[in-house]
């Protein structure tokens, strides 16, 4: 079974949930804004991935955080700080018993649950 996590208003979630639909495959969508964040699952993508690819850099909720923050990240901080705000992280994040794939690029996909 395959779950996306994410923020359903986001676009890179939406794209991913409409390529999942085209590409019939069934999954289940974990809400953050609904259902939170799951630490240990949280905890599972700083350990595979590290901070530096479960937070989105790029988006408006990282350019938010006070510069002295951002500067000061590391996997403790990006934990409190994601737990605080799931928005910072980047989405989706999606998990199958096989893989697990943070953002959405459909050749990535293609290759990995197709």
């Amino acid at each position: 079974m395959i779950t996306v996590y994410g923020i359903p208003n986001c676009n890179s979630v939406k794209k991913a949930r409409t390529w999942l639909d085209e590409q019939g495959l069934a999954y289940t969508f974990h809400d953050f804004k609904k259902a939170g964040l799951p630490e240990e699952r949280l905890d599972h993508w700083l350990e595979r991935f590290g901070w530096e690819t479960v937070i989105n850099r790029r988006g408006t909720s990282w350019r938010r955080l006070p510069a002295a923050e951002r500067e000061a990240m590391d996997t403790a901080r990006a934990r409190e700080a994601a737990i605080a705000n799931p928005s910072l992280i980047k989405r989706p994040v999606v998990e199958s018993d096989e893989q697990m794939l943070i953002g959405f690029d459909a050749d990535n996909w293609q290759e990995a649950l197709a």
